[in-house]
């Protein structure tokens, strides 16, 4: 029998991770994005992390790599057994990317859409078949993380849920299945503490290296708030408080002044080179 076919569509940091995730346990993946570049500094970034999840025993051994076929076609995508959309967290964008998935792919073909926080069933409105759509919140870098948070809209199928399920066990992941709302679980709790901590430091009351060393070592935070708003990448921690505050009216969720002022200087965590920390390297 063959292995089911991945096909995810948006070349960033989610969806390089994610293809290094699902290259790494054997299956093909076809990886689209709009933009060559972005696509072959995907494709290095996927080999780099093939040998990190390697080296730190996070793939399953003596297993061969999958197939990992890059394109700018979108139709490409279109005999995949599960679509993964990995856009940017802008509603417009992965509205476009949605409808268009799911005109292309065969009927009950699931479409899961890797959000931080867009209900899925605001999402619904944009897809062919709202009962074959659902949401995956995978963490960054996704090949090391091993849960996921999965998204059941009040239109998702059983069906569609119980074949996601299992092409996430069949990638070494652990769902916990969660219902819709703005944020969820993991960034309704996350983003507004990362955006505290960032005011924490305008604030002047504490360098970014004690507030991740105190929630590290008093709060039990593995990384800190503010490494892992590097790690997410500091605009798409800004996109997702816009749409988060937007539905929500939190003001805990209305992006800090740093956070904003840092995405004008181009100040975007790991993918750049800086953020409230500086890397050696910056990786796509």
């Amino acid at each position: 029998m063959d292995e089911p076919l991945i096909a995810i569509v948006g070349a960033g940091v989610m969806g390089t991770g994610i293809s290094t995730l699902v290259v790494g346990h054997g299956l093909p993946v076809v990886l689209v994005d709009i933009d060559q570049g972005v696509l072959d500094r995907a494709a290095t970034a996927i080999r780099h992390g093939l040998r990190h999840a390697q080296l730190t025993g996070s793939l399953p051994p003596g297993t061969a790599p999958g197939r990992l076929r890059t394109t700018l076609r979108l139709p490409d995508a279109a005999d995949a057994d599960v679509v993964i959309e990995a856009v940017t967290e802008a509603p417009d964008r992965k509205a476009d990317v949605l409808a268009a998935v799911s005109a292309l792919v065969a009927p009950g073909t699931p479409v899961i859409s890797n959000t931080s926080g867009i209900p899925i069933d605001e999402m619904a409105a944009w897809v062919k078949d709202p009962g074959s759509l659902i949401g995956t919140h995978f963490m960054n870098p996704a090949y090391l993380i091993p849960m996921v948070e999965v998204i059941r809209g009040p239109r998702t199928t059983d069906r569609t849920v119980q074949r996601v399920l299992s092409a996430l066990t069949r990638i070494g992941r652990r769902p916990v299945v969660v219902r819709d709302a703005p944020g969820f679980v993991t960034s309704r709790l996350l983003h507004p503490m990362i955006n505290d901590a960032a005011r924490v430091v305008s604030e002047g009351t504490a360098t970014a290296e004690d507030v991740d060393t105190l929630m590290q070592g008093c709060l039990g935070h593995p990384t800190g708030p503010l490494r892992t708003a590097d790690l997410i990448g500091i605009d798409n921690l800004v996109d997702a408080l816009e749409e988060l505050h937007a539905r929500t009216g939190d003001e805990r969720c209305r992006p800090s002044e740093l956070l904003l002022e840092k995405v004008r200087r181009g100040e975007l965590g790991r993918k750049s080179g800086r953020g409230f920390y500086s890397y050696s390297e910056a990786q796509s």
